[in-house]
């Protein structure tokens, strides 16, 4: 097996522990939280969804001793959501530094230990929990503050090790973190089930940390750093990749106005700002809207939940690996091969999303819709993901700190607005969910 190979490997279960600390609070804050259902209004809005979501909230609450009320908090609505958004809060603050961190001293070190300490600080959340919302709104803060260097570190090392004409398919790794968003729903529905949700916490710290070992094993910064890649291997990467003076003991100086003012990076934060809005406030408001307004139990919120991710990470690699043939064919330009990625991840996106919106009381038509808007997004790793490299990749780090730091607004902002038009998880859901992804496009 090819270095490459083994790097896309890491990569891909790298970001996937990324995304299961990430997200994993989005389903467990369905079972730590006591629900209100007082001050709602159902009057002509899926009345029948809505009662039969009280029926089994009712019941899947007692299918585990650990999910009784007893170990469950009384947060409102807004406390709820800050919890969800708290993660993203200090996320922004590291992006830019991230690149740089990178930049000096290598991304074996920057990636695996923002994405080890990260992983591994959810042991402290049931913690900070039982002692109160502030507390673990800390412990959250933190959690996202040290794992603010994940994302743009990766493009620094993509950059060197991936030739362009296979860049599409590597970024596709980057999408780990949509196996690991569906893996941790279906896992956590399971674990918070039988064990409680504290169980989620800990198991996912436990696989951050066998990754970040495995991680600082196998992986290296550079193809010349390598001790056992093949010399055919090491020279047909650097023929292919741009040569460049950079190194951790030589940093280019970095041109910050020029990156700043360029346009091709101020359109490219435009185009990934708003797909991973919509992308963020499905995500985060999934589980609610599968449990309260579809009325399933927790193993079913967790299921159904992680599914619509599990068709982007399909998606992303079925659609890379077509990007790479038609570019290496020379049927496309690289140029247009993005172009046409990020129409998918975004327009297609916002029509289904559209589309979402007019499903009504149609659960099935519902479903389809979240699935298809969360799918079509894959296209992202074609599009202004790989682009990221393209267009410098010298600074391709530092160009997705800036990127990202601008996009951690919408992890942020998005589980709020949600929080701010709902109430009482009534089945107002659905329309505030859709109106806070359509907020993207204006």
């Amino acid at each position: 097996m090819d270095k490459r190979t083994i790097l896309w490997y890491m990569t891909f279960w790298g970001f996937a522990v990324n995304y299961m600390f990430r997200m994993n609070i989005n389903i467990a804050i369905v079972s730590m939280v006591k629900h209100s259902i007082k001050n709602v209004t159902v009057e002509s809005e899926c009345p029948d969804a809505y009662v039969m979501s009280l029926k089994l909230n009712n019941t899947y609450g007692q299918q585990s001793p650990a999910n009784t009320d007893d170990n469950k908090f009384e947060w409102n609505e807004y406390e709820t959501n800050s919890v969800l958004g708290a993660f993203f809060t200090l996320h922004m603050i590291m992006q830019i530094p991230g690149g740089v961190l990178a930049q000096r001293y290598g991304t074996k070190k920057v990636y695996g230990l923002s994405n080890g300490v990260a992983a591994m600080l959810s042991c402290a959340i049931p913690i900070a929990a039982k002692i109160n919302y502030k507390t673990l709104l800390g412990v959250r803060l933190v959690q996202g503050f040290i794992a603010g260097g994940v994302w743009p570190s990766m493009q620094s090392m993509t950059a060197v090790w991936i030739p362009p004409h296979e860049r599409s398919r590597f970024v596709s790794a980057y999408l780990g973190s949509s196996f690991g968003t569906a893996v941790t729903y279906v896992m956590c529905g399971y674990l918070i089930a039988m064990f409680g949700w504290e169980s989620v916490y800990y198991v996912t710290a436990a696989l951050g940390f066998l990754w970040y070992v495995a991680w600082m094993l196998l992986v290296y910064d550079t193809p010349a750093e390598h001790p056992t890649i093949s010399e055919r291997e090491r020279i047909y990467i650097e023929s292919c990749v741009i040569k460049t003076s950079q190194s951790k003991s030589n940093p280019l100086p970095i041109p910050w106005k020029s990156l700043i003012l360029s346009k091709a990076l101020i359109v490219n934060l435009l185009a990934q700002g708003g797909a991973i809005w919509g992308l963020f406030t499905l995500t985060t408001q999934a589980p609610t809207y599968f449990n309260f307004i579809l009325g399933l139990n927790i193993k079913q919120t967790g299921l159904w939940s992680g599914v619509p991710h599990l068709f982007r990470w399909m998606f992303s690699f079925g659609f890379s690996t077509m990007c790479d043939h038609i570019v290496k064919s020379k049927t496309m330009s690289m140029t247009n091969v993005r172009k046409l990625a990020t129409g998918f991840s975004n327009v297609l996106q916002g029509l289904f999303i559209l589309g979402l919106c007019y499903s009504g009381c149609n659960s099935t038509a519902a479903v389809v819709m979240l699935i298809s808007a969360t799918a079509v997004n894959g296209a992202v790793s074609s599009g202004t993901l790989a682009a990221v490299v393209d267009i410098s990749p010298n600074f391709a780090g530092i160009i997705q700190g800036i990127v990202g730091s601008f996009c951690v607004f919408a992890g942020f902002l998005s589980p709020m607005v949600v929080g701010f038009l709902t109430i009482n998880q009534s089945v107002q859901i659905e329309s505030a969910l859709t109106r806070a992804c359509l907020l993207r496009s204006r």
